[in-house]
């Protein structure tokens, strides 16, 4: 089990495995966010906060819902607006620099072509 949590830990996350790849993303939203992406199944990951813990941001396109606390803002996960398609990116930094460390890190051209570059 592995546990991530923001600065202040009021958004708490425990994921069945560590990730063995995490996603850097040029997009317009992850760039700015700064995040790296370990993918999940939802059913793989448990988030508990408490009701209220975090603010939603939904982009025009309404493909994910980002979450980040709403008391420290760190961005914890992103959901598909589409509750059908099972995926989820958790914020890898969040997790302990260890478990970040031993995961390989892939370049993901969202920005342009949706194509790794390695």
């Amino acid at each position: 089990m592995i546990e991530a949590s923001c600065h202040c830990g009021a958004v708490h996350l425990e994921i069945e495995a560590a990730p063995e790849t995490v996603t850097d993303c040029n997009c317009s939203i992850c760039r700015r966010y700064g995040v790296l992406w370990a993918y999940y199944r939802p059913a793989q990951v448990r988030v508990k906060q408490g009701e209220g813990a975090t603010d939603t941001y939904v982009r025009s396109t309404r493909r994910n819902e980002f979450h980040r606390c709403r008391i420290c803002g760190c961005v914890a996960y992103w959901r598909k607006f589409d509750p059908s398609i099972d995926r989820m990116g958790v914020n890898a930094r969040l997790m302990d620099p260890a478990v970040l460390a031993a995961a390989r890190v892939r370049h993901l051209d969202g920005a342009d072509t949706e194509e790794y570059l390695d």
